[in-house]
């Protein structure tokens, strides 16, 4: 009998609490299955049920051992439902948590695309950019664009993005246009907030990451509104490239101190465990970062 077989046994005889129920399930001696306990116990070097005439009942040994067993049980289970879910169309329901311009503009037509392809996988999305609880909240999945993952996250990388400066023409003439991130300080700069007020931008100068102050008289959490701003000719604007490509396409604004760099935005996909994906998740996923990829 091989290791998980055992396990199995005697998980068995420990929720039946009998050694001859389980061999009447089995079709077998009731000395087989007594036998077979005995040779796990000989094999782990510890008794795991202590025997009585009227019942049997767990060591303190067997009770902790049994709640392992349940648990690499429950995976190996898990596991090999997967592996049958691998050759089936997934389903059931993903419910997912996006952030709000981004998601508009690049998840949404993917996702609505997945849902084409995948009849069977309903999907619940929550648009907004605060960063939820996964679990607490019941969430599958959270995609969010970040410069660094904050700690214990569960994530997988789906595409990446830069930040951009940018200002309108119009502004560029009557304020001239910044050398250095040094002269942001002497500019109207459209400030984004999100859970405080804005200090500074990040360039890279010389390879390295450099804070610079800028001052705000216009701010707001959401980017879409910022580049709007910009593009009117309000200030200066730190936007995603995602953002402000069609104002840029439009001549609307244009891009200023590309000779300094933004920090590259990783886009990821957040899980609320490191334990079992389901399937349908895991589909979604792959997806995502096939399509996310190709619009980078």
């Amino acid at each position: 009998m091989d290791r998980l077989d055992a396990m199995k046994l005697f998980q068995r005889v420990a929720e039946l609490g009998s050694f001859a129920a389980v061999a009447q399930q089995l079709g077998v001696a009731r000395s087989v299955v007594t036998r077979q306990v005995a040779a796990l116990e000989a094999h782990l070097g510890v008794r795991l049920m202590e025997r009585s005439t009227r019942r049997l009942s767990l060591t303190s040994a067997g009770a902790a051992y049994l709640e392992k067993c349940r648990l690499i049980l429950h995976l190996v289970d898990a596991a090999e439902t997967d592996v049958a879910a691998e050759r089936a169309a997934p389903r059931g329901t993903i419910r997912l948590s996006l952030p709000l311009s981004f998601g508009l503009q690049r998840l949404a037509p993917l996702l609505l695309e997945f849902s084409r392809h995948y009849p069977e996988v309903g999907l619940d999305m929550d648009y907004s950019d605060r960063r939820v609880h996964l679990i607490e909240e019941g969430f599958d999945l959270s995609i969010r664009i970040t410069r660094r993952l904050a700690g214990g996250d569960v994530a997988r990388r789906i595409g990446s993005g830069r930040m951009l400066v940018v200002a309108a023409p119009t502004y560029l003439a009557r304020h001239g246009q910044p050398q250095h991130p040094a002269e942001l300080i002497h500019h109207e700069c459209l400030g984004y907030t999100s859970g405080g007020a804005v200090q500074s931008w990040q360039f890279l100068v010389d390879g390295k990451l450099e804070s610079f102050a800028v001052r705000s008289r216009i701010q707001a959490n959401n980017g879409e509104v910022l580049g709007e701003a910009a593009a009117q000719g309000l200030g200066l604007s730190l936007q995603p490239d995602f953002i402000v490509e069609d104002l840029l396409a439009a001549g609307r604004v244009e891009p200023i101190l590309a000779a300094f760099p933004t920090p590259e935005l990783g886009i990821y996909a957040i899980l609320p465990s490191n334990r079992h994906v389901p399937h349908r998740v895991r589909v979604l996923m792959d997806f995502l970062a096939a399509g996310v990829g190709a619009s980078a």
